[in-house]
Formats: structure tokens, sequence, C-alpha cells
């Protein structure tokens, strides 16, 4: 299977939409521009006309960006944070996404080995429990993080504000998920 550009920028625009609706769904107003966050509070890179990811490779490595620009984007644009609560928030945020880039480095490497043990014809019922005992922990890891980190956001700002940043950090990982899943190769394997 693959990802085809049309189908990630349909996604993209999901994911905006999503946030916008939620942020609607509150009966908050889309501003007119989003002012910037002052740089040291957001880890926002400069390159918002980048080519969109056309294979598994651009997609890994987008997904192991640590300062992913649409994410920013859209989280300020669902949660619509106040001056103070924006100052709260923001270096939360940023311990969260460094915890999350040695999870997103782990789920990289197990999709990579993955595809190689596939390529290589070597998915058998050892290296399937293996992968697939990986990829369980990995989304317990997940979970447990976003349990973690809504408990720190409602401390900082509000239970509120972290269910809001959850559910958004959900839609994109969901989003993102779909995006690799359908690039990768189906589990086929020998006796």
């Amino acid at each position: 299977m693959k990802t085809g550009t049309v189908g990630f920028l349909a996604v993209g625009t999901l994911a905006i939409a999503l946030a916008t609706s939620a942020a609607l769904s509150r009966g908050l107003q889309p501003p007119a521009a989003t002012p910037p966050a002052p740089k040291s509070e957001l880890p926002v890179r400069a390159a918002e006309n980048a080519p969109r990811p056309t294979n598994l490779q651009q997609l890994l490595e987008m997904f192991r960006s640590s300062d992913n620009s649409f994410k920013i984007r859209t989280i300020n644009s669902a949660l619509q944070l106040t001056s103070e609560e924006a100052r709260k928030f923001w270096p939360v945020y940023q311990r969260y996404e460094k915890e999350d880039q040695t999870q997103v480095d782990r789920r990289v490497a197990l999709i990579k080995q993955f595809i190689a043990l596939s390529n290589e014809g070597k998915i058998n019922d050892e290296n399937a429990g293996k992968l697939a005992g990986e990829w369980l922990q990995l989304e317990q890891d997940r979970v447990d993080l976003w349990k973690k980190y809504n408990q720190e956001i409602a401390k900082a700002v509000s239970p509120l504000r972290a269910a809001q940043f959850l559910q958004v950090e959900h839609q994109l990982a969901l989003l993102m998920d779909l995006n690799i899943a359908e690039a990768m190769p189906a589990v086929k394997g020998s006796k």
C-alpha cells in the first residue's frame, strides 16, 4: 500500500477541521489572526511550505519531528489559550514533547524492524510475537504518558485545558497512525 499526497493533505485538512470544531463546540470563535507565542515558549519550525510526505520514510521523519509546526498550530487553534494559560501550558508541553520523542524513536525503530523482517521474509511466529509485544508496550506507554501529562496540565493550567489537550493530542496521534498504517506492508509470514 502507498500513501499519496492527496491522502495526507486530506488527513491534514481533517485535523484542522477537528481542532476548529473542538474550539467552536466550546463556544470559542476563531481569532482573525492568532498571535505567535514567544519563541522561548513554542518549538515552532519555520518551514511552513515544506513538501508533504509521500512515502513511509518521509512519514517516519515527520513522525519523529519534535518541532512540528503543524502540531503546534493545531494545538493553538484548538485550545486558544489566554496569555496566562499559555505561559503555564507551553513549558509543560515542551516536557511532554521531550518524553514523547523517546517513545516516537522507539516506535520508528519498531516500524523499521518490522519492515526489514517483512522484506526479508522473516516474519515467523517468534518474530511476530516479539513485534506484537513491543507494539502493545508502546501503546501502553503512550497512554501512560498521556495520563501523566493530563495530570500535569490540569495542575498547571486547569482540568478543562488538560482534557482539551488530551483530545487534540489523541486526534493527532490517530491521524499520524492512520497515515503510517496506510503505508505499512500487511503482516505476512512463513511458518
